[in-house]
């Protein structure tokens, strides 16, 4: 019997009417609604096919990079190829699959599937990632607000001092204890790398933050913006973001952004012959005394965002 065939999807929502990426009884998700679709075309006896991802987004987060993978048997992916041959010069079951999934999404669905291509050996779209990366947006004038664009940018009511936000930003960068900005849970790390971080206004002035780590624990993002959101109004200093990191506990001294603002824009992987290794470093616990090793090792089972 031959093995399955795994499968790359690259995907993007609208985070506004999901609770978010993971599966809650009773609720809207975006992996209930992109699982539905999916089995619609696969499933058989009652099977519900699974997807796999790469960050397991909040309520309200959007994504323009969210990655995901799945495994199709020959048979589901004779299955798909069924019908019109592919006229995108793409992978004929990737490409089906995706026609196929988006078409059953809707036309103007809140959730689509932007590619589907066969996995490099050893990819796991979970634990193979080096990092994901988050933008934040933020109109603070009101010349900068689009009413086209509210869903998924903040308008804040003053002007922010982008500098000092910058100045506080980069003092966060690093391997730490992120426990202050993370909403914790039992026996989960907030120990994590983080990559990049930093603001800059785009060519209409809307506040841009590109935040990039090995991975996030829960309601992190959010708090990484809120107390540089509170350095820019000038209610805290530059150096109270580090301040409080070191603190490692939960602050009220500044506010957890809304979830409107946050967009999961990409994911990182390495290069094809490290997607198996890599898989299995990041099923290991990392602390701050362990050795250090080519990837930035975390616990993949805290949320994104």
């Amino acid at each position: 019997m031959t093995q399955p065939q795994r499968f790359r999807l690259d995907i993007a929502y609208d985070g506004s009417n999901f609770a978010g990426w993971a599966i809650q009884p009773g609720l809207r998700t975006v992996q209930g609604v992109l699982e539905e679709a999916i089995t619609t075309i696969l499933g058989r006896h009652g099977e519900t096919i699974r997807v796999s991802v790469a960050g397991r987004t909040d309520t309200g987060v959007h994504a323009t990079g969210q990655v995901a993978h799945i495994d199709l048997d020959e048979d589901r992916a004779a299955r798909v190829r069924r019908g019109r041959p592919p006229r995108d010069g793409l992978h004929p079951t990737g490409s089906a699959l995706r026609r196929k999934v988006n078409g059953v999404l809707g036309q103007y669905p809140d959730v689509l599937i932007t590619n589907a291509a066969p996995a490099p050996d050893g990819f796991d779209a979970r634990f193979s990632a080096v990092w994901r990366r988050y933008e934040y947006r933020i109109a603070d004038s009101i010349s900068f607000r689009n009413p086209l664009e509210r869903a998924q940018t903040v308008w804040h009511p003053s002007p922010l001092d982008v500098d000092a936000m910058n100045a506080a930003a980069e003092s966060l960068v690093g391997l730490h204890d992120f426990a202050t900005y993370c909403r914790p849970r039992e026996g989960r790390t907030t120990i994590r790398t983080l990559q990049r971080f930093g603001w800059i206004r785009d060519d209409r002035g809307v506040l841009v933050a590109d935040v990039r780590a090995d991975a996030f624990c829960h309601s992190m993002v959010r708090a990484l913006v809120g107390v540089c959101v509170a350095v820019g109004e000038g209610k805290l200093g530059v150096a109270d973001a580090e301040r409080l990191r070191s603190e490692l506990e939960r602050s009220n001294e500044f506010a957890v952004m809304p979830a409107r603002g946050l967009t999961l824009a990409e994911v990182g992987y390495p290069s094809d012959a490290l997607l198996g290794q890599r898989a299995e470093l990041t099923r290991q616990r990392r602390s701050l005394t362990d050795g250090r090793d080519p990837f930035a090792e975390f616990d993949p089972d805290d949320d994104g965002g």
